[in-house]
């Protein structure tokens, strides 16, 4: 199984297509996230949509608005409230900045060690 981190952008109008993704596909719709993070004493969000894999192929997607929400926010309000339209919780947990690792890449294998260790998303196989 392929799992991979989609990046929409940094979720000011890119959390509107976050929206549309998660509406359109809510047949496959798996977790929503919430990722919070702290740098120079400001807490930040990345939000994340996390869809079941495709039964061919195998591709997990995990689409991401990353580190532009201000928290708190009208954008994580308008988060909750598409959780509760798609009957979803939003699973919320710290995690380290994105700039504390060398590149992007790095950053998304981190994420994908916790959120596999944590059963958010299967293991591969």
């Amino acid at each position: 199984m392929i799992q991979r981190f989609i990046e929409l952008g940094e979720g000011y109008s890119d959390l509107y297509e976050l929206f549309e993704i998660i509406e359109t596909n809510q047949h496959r719709l798996s977790q929503l996230l919430c990722l919070r993070v702290k740098k120079d004493s400001k807490e930040y969000a990345s939000f994340i949509a996390v869809l079941d894999p495709a039964s061919e192929g195998k591709f997990q997607p995990l689409y991401i608005c990353r580190e532009g929400i201000p928290m708190p926010s009208k954008r994580y309000e308008l988060f909750k409230a598409k959780a509760a339209e798609v009957n979803k919780e939003i699973i919320t947990f710290d995690v380290k900045h994105s700039t504390d690792f060398a590149d992007t890449e790095l950053f998304f294998n981190y994420l994908t060690g916790i959120l596999r260790l944590n059963y958010l998303i299967p293991p591969l196989l």
